[in-house]
């Protein structure tokens, strides 16, 4: 992986966690919608909204450039729609992103990769 995948999984990772805090508290808001005349749903859902497109920019950018497979891909789209599920893939993100980066640094360095050999 280059550079540029590097970054792609940095942006998915960066908003991966705050669209898993609005879906959350988008929920809340709902259910304090049903059960008090407290109602941010229509604030909440255009910000969850904006932050769930962004995902799926960042994703397919993403996905484009680090060639995942089916399943990865797939992986990732599935932690988007469940509640907390960017939690887990922010942290699987940040894992992939850090290999990124180190492979792009040793390719630039000249160190060969064992497998490569």
């Amino acid at each position: 992986m280059d550079l540029r995948t590097a970054t792609a999984l940095r942006r998915l990772r960066l908003v991966s966690a705050p669209e898993a805090v609005s879906f959350l508290v988008l929920l809340v808001c709902s259910v304090l919608r049903r059960t008090t005349d407290f109602d941010a749903v229509p604030v909440m859902g255009a910000v969850h909204g904006f932050l769930f497109v962004l995902y799926v920019l960042f994703w397919l950018d993403a996905w484009n450039r680090a060639r995942w497979q089916l399943k990865t891909g797939a992986w990732y789209v599935v932690m988007a729609v469940l509640p907390g599920g960017g939690f887990f893939a922010e942290r699987r993100l940040r894992r992939e992103q850090d290999n990124a980066v180190i492979a792009a640094r040793a390719r630039r360095e000249g160190i060969v990769n064992a497998r490569e050999v």
